[in-house]
């Protein structure tokens, strides 16, 4: 005990505020600023794509259909998620209520942050239906590879939110609260410029990890088809948040229903959940699909044909073999009953004509042949 309180005497009383936020690459006309907003979301596309290549070939999909895929999925789940964002949270964009005092001129920098996951989601999920259309796959298998990816994904892009500053939540007094600059645009107003906050940010990207792990040992066990595990990644994620969401005290969109009014993004979950819970029990109840296969139908991969002019069947290599040499080997076999051999063979017909005899078949001495005077008698014996 005492030295888990050493230990805890050692770490910080809180999160500091970065000190540190992006860096610039010099160019001949000025520089290109590279925001450590944008690594983050580029360090989570990354690692997701890596786990979702991984599950998908496993599947058994062709190769190079997940970069098919994914170069329409991730341009579609950009601009969905920065539209979601723009619509969400409109008054920077359009002024409050909007009378028109916003600035349009924001709306495509990306880079000042701002992405909401579920238009990303949607967006994201229609391009890569562009793409499995084209691959020849199903969407529902890729959606299942990639589920576990994309929860990697937005665990990692979440920490774009500490280097910004931005969606935090409430005051709070606990050794993990996280310090926002004083004269940040994003702190609050009318708190103490000592005030620390919830860590929203660190909330969300630990709750998806979890996630991970839960959806990865979850599929291990019961192989999910059809889409399942998908929906079982949006029920997970809404539940989470729901709680997250209702912590922070950024400026959104209220939107009240049945007397009570929340954010935006709080309503979007919880209606995400039901449609997904609704969807998973409906996939449940039809059973598993027969066959189980990435492939479209009629995009299988044919077999392999064998080339003709290379080999010939071998039945028919027989039947050649044993037609050309037929009148060889009859004249070779020994007599199933004497062991000797048959009278057809060519050079004993050819000595027995020029001697006037024939063989006769019925012979059953070993090596002997038996003979017969030529004329009525000799034609007799030959019509036994």
């Amino acid at each position: 005990m005492q030295t888990v309180l050493s230990v805890a005497a050692l770490l910080p009383a809180s999160i500091p505020s970065p000190v540190w936020s992006g860096f610039d690459i010099p160019l001949p006309w000025g520089a290109l600023r590279i925001h450590a907003y944008a690594l983050c979301i580029l360090a989570g596309i990354v690692v997701g794509l890596w786990l979702t290549s991984v599950r998908w070939a496993k599947r058994g999909a062709p190769e190079g259909s997940l970069w098919d895929i994914v170069i329409w999925a991730i341009p579609f789940g950009i601009i969905g998620g920065r539209l979601y964002h723009v619509v969400s949270s409109p008054d920077a964009y359009f002024g409050p209520g909007f009378d028109g005092t916003g600035d349009l001129s924001l709306i495509p920098q990306i880079q000042r942050g701002g992405l909401g996951i579920w238009g990303a989601v949607v967006l994201g999920v229609v391009g890569a239906w562009i793409g499995c259309r084209r691959s020849g796959v199903k969407l529902s298998a890729f959606l299942d590879a990639a589920a576990p990816g994309l929860l990697l994904a937005q665990a990692l892009g979440r920490w774009g939110n500490y280097f910004n500053q931005e969606l935090f939540g409430g005051p709070t007094t606990l050794p993990w609260g996280l310090q926002v600059d004083a004269d940040n645009a994003n702190f609050p107003a009318g708190y103490p410029a000592d005030t620390l906050f919830h860590p929203t940010f660190l909330y969300e990207s630990l709750w998806n990890i979890v996630g991970v792990l839960l959806l990865l040992g979850l599929d291990r066990k019961f192989h999910f088809r059809r889409s399942m595990l998908f929906w079982l990644y949006a029920m997970y994620y809404t539940v989470g948040r729901v709680w997250i969401e209702a912590m922070r005290i950024d400026d959104a969109e209220q939107i009240q229903l049945f007397g009570i009014t929340t954010r935006l993004n709080v309503w979007t979950s919880i209606f995400v959940f039901l449609a997904a819970l609704l969807v998973f029990v409906f996939l449940k109840l039809r059973g598993r699909p027969d066959p189980d296969t990435v492939f479209l139908p009629g995009r299988e991969p044919k077999p392999a044909e064998s080339d003709s002019s290379v080999a010939e069947p071998a039945d028919s290599v027989r039947d050649s073999a044993l037609t050309v040499s037929d009148s060889e080997s009859r004249g070779n076999l020994p007599d199933s009953h004497s062991g000797s051999r048959h009278s057809s063979d060519p050079q004993e017909d050819a000595v027995a004509a020029s001697n006037g005899v024939t063989p006769d078949p019925d012979a059953t001495g070993a090596g002997s042949t038996s003979t017969t005077a030529s004329g009525p008698a000799a034609e007799a014996g030959t019509s036994k």
